[in-house]
């Protein structure tokens, strides 16, 4: 990032997924406004604290930075936030896990999809080519142009705005996706109840994020402590890619209670694990084993 952005920073009195007192939750530690290394000490920034719901898992900043204008975190050029091979990948990578989910959708009528996140489009596409009426928003100026110019999405289906603040009729979609959305967000909460809004009966709300139970941060984190420094790696508020929130299963089967929602089902993603190659298969392995991947996956489903 090579320009200054101005945050207001909003203390945290309660969690944001199940409502409990933000006083008798346990700091993990600090977190730079900059990749922190072995050596976080050794660095200059800013930092906030992080903490840990003793009740949901929900990770999260307190007090939580927000940028004064969304535009200084997300509205960049695309090819500054994705990799090439991410903006090279094939969408009908998406249709086999398309069609399956179509199999947990069980309300009447043509199919309709809102992915929230949008960003360059992809997703957007990959659904309209799964049969779906496939609406997107987004919230980023730059991402917003390149998914309209460059991947032909209607712009009477391509919203710009934040998720907040668009509105949508209730009981309007069949499939509401947010990927890779949620941990940005300031009111994870809030969006979950939009959307369940904005869900039909029998329709799925889709959501992938990181989860707060990863093997890898806490031993990262061990190793920080080990050293005597109270340094977390969990969460990056203030710098790329911008995340407020890490979830737990909890998280969501507490907030459920209060959104409308249950849990149809969920599983955790185990991806890289940044640490060298000869010992990626056994941690992998372990990891699979005690559901403790980088990311997790719910399908929420809307109460009867």
């Amino acid at each position: 990032m090579d320009h200054p952005i101005t945050y207001t920073f909003h203390p945290i009195e309660k969690c944001n997924m199940c409502g409990s007192s933000a006083a008798h939750h346990k700091v993990l530690g600090k977190r730079l406004n900059a990749s922190q290394g072995r050596h976080p000490a050794r660095k200059s920034g800013i930092t906030t604290t992080i903490m840990r719901c003793t009740r949901c898992g929900l990770i999260f900043s307190n007090p939580l930075p927000i940028p004064e204008n969304i535009q200084d975190h997300y509205g960049i050029p695309p090819e500054s936030y994705w990799t090439e091979e991410y903006r090279q990948r094939d969408k009908s990578v998406y249709l086999p896990g398309l069609e399956k989910l179509k199999q947990e959708i069980t309300s009447d009528g043509p199919l309709r999809s809102l992915d929230i996140g949008a960003g360059l489009g992809r997703f957007v596409k990959a659904c309209a080519e799964a049969g779906f009426e496939a609406w997107g928003c987004e919230a980023s100026e730059p991402f917003h142009q390149r998914a309209i110019e460059k991947m032909q999405i209607p712009k009477d289906k391509l919203i710009l705005g934040k998720v907040e603040d668009v509105e949508f009729p209730e009981n309007y979609f069949d499939y509401i996706s947010l990927k890779a959305v949620l941990e940005h967000l300031t009111d994870p909460s809030l969006v979950l109840a939009r959307s369940i809004k904005w869900l039909k009966p029998g329709g799925v709300v889709m959501v992938a994020g990181p989860s707060s139970n990863w093997m890898i941060s806490k031993w990262f984190d061990r190793y920080y402590s080990l050293r005597g420094l109270d340094y977390t790696t969990h969460l990056s508020p203030m710098h790329t890619p911008f995340h407020l929130y890490e979830f737990g299963l909890k998280s969501f089967e507490y907030n459920a209670k209060e959104s409308g929602y249950y849990v149809h089902h969920y599983h955790y993603d185990v991806c890289e694990t940044f640490l060298p190659l000869r010992f990626n298969g056994l941690l992998k392995w372990i990891m699979r084993k005690n559901n403790s991947g980088m990311d997790i996956t719910v399908l929420l489903k809307k109460n009867a």
